[in-house]
């Protein structure tokens, strides 16, 4: 969906003040940048687990707090994303923008009908999700784009958070039970993230090193950051080249130790960090 530029504004001299300038967004400072990612509940700000707080490094030294929390979008209130900027931290709005489930209620979205059942309603959801109890959703729908947009709006930008995390951003590779292509993926992901940066918020790409092909380098240049799971584990983590030493990239492990591949995220600049794969608290940081 575009967004409408504010019209000129002429003033009594007849000098034209244009006043188009989009809304400034936040992106994640390259460097060690500690981070936490806590996403299977409501955060709790008194929680050390789920604040991953207390942490220690590799070498058994005392960790640096985050200064960076990706949460979910719609479990959280608003309030706790005040809190945390009170607190000199940044934000980030996890939600999924390749698939849906019906994971939430419309009181907890704060909605009259749920993301789901709208999609739903648009004849927007397709073939199951291998593993998870949600569908996968046709992006090339116009009405697709447009309830994502809103959740975009709604849930992260009205409660104030500084990027979106967006999940399922690279479905076309993945048997969705539609014609999805790399083109089809891109477009849909570069409207969002032409959306996101209008309203104020910054892109965090997930997962782009997951297909292979030329689409993490594709869409780099709009992407502020990138979150990936298991780059080392997988062998993916040279398809972020592009990204490397100009983007910040967080990267999740799950199943290796931190002695097999902290040594290999700090070489490149990576936040490497091991945590469990429920993400429901705790970290272990590489630096």
């Amino acid at each position: 969906m575009a967004i409408a530029l504010a019209a000129t504004v002429i003033l009594p001299s007849a000098c034209p003040v244009a006043s188009n300038t989009a809304p400034a967004y936040w992106s994640p400072p390259l460097g060690n940048v500690p981070w936490q990612w806590e996403i299977g509940h409501p955060l709790s700000l008194t929680s050390t687990s789920d604040m991953g707080t207390g942490a220690t490094l590799p070498n058994g030294q005392p960790a640096p707090n985050p200064v960076v929390y990706d949460i979910d979008g719609i479990l959280n209130p608003a309030s706790t994303v005040t809190s945390l900027h009170a607190a000199g931290d940044h934000v980030i709005c996890y939600i999924e923008v390749g698939s849906a489930g019906s994971y939430y209620t419309a009181a907890q979205e704060g909605t009259a009908t749920t993301y789901y059942a709208q999609l739903q309603a648009a004849g927007a959801l397709g073939a199951k999700v291998s593993g998870y109890p949600e569908e996968y959703l046709d992006i090339g729908n116009p009405q697709t784009v447009t309830i994502i947009e809103n959740m975009i709006s709604q849930q992260c930008r009205q409660k104030g958070f500084d990027a979106v995390e967006t999940d399922i951003d690279e479905s076309y590779t993945d048997t969705t039970g539609f014609q999805l292509t790399k083109a089809i993926e891109e477009q849909y992901m570069t409207t969002l993230a032409n959306y996101m940066h209008g309203i104020g918020l910054g892109w965090i790409i997930k997962n782009p090193d997951d297909t292979g092909d030329s689409y993490a380098a594709d869409m780099a240049s709009l992407a502020d950051g990138v979150l990936t799971e298991q780059c080392n584990q997988y062998g993916t983590c040279n398809h972020l080249s592009a990204y490397q030493g100009h983007k910040a990239v967080f990267n999740a492990e799950y199943n290796l130790p931190t002695s097999s591949f902290c040594p290999a995220d700090i070489a490149a600049g990576f936040n490497g960090a091991l945590f469990n794969v429920n993400l429901d608290g705790g970290r272990q940081p590489c630096s």
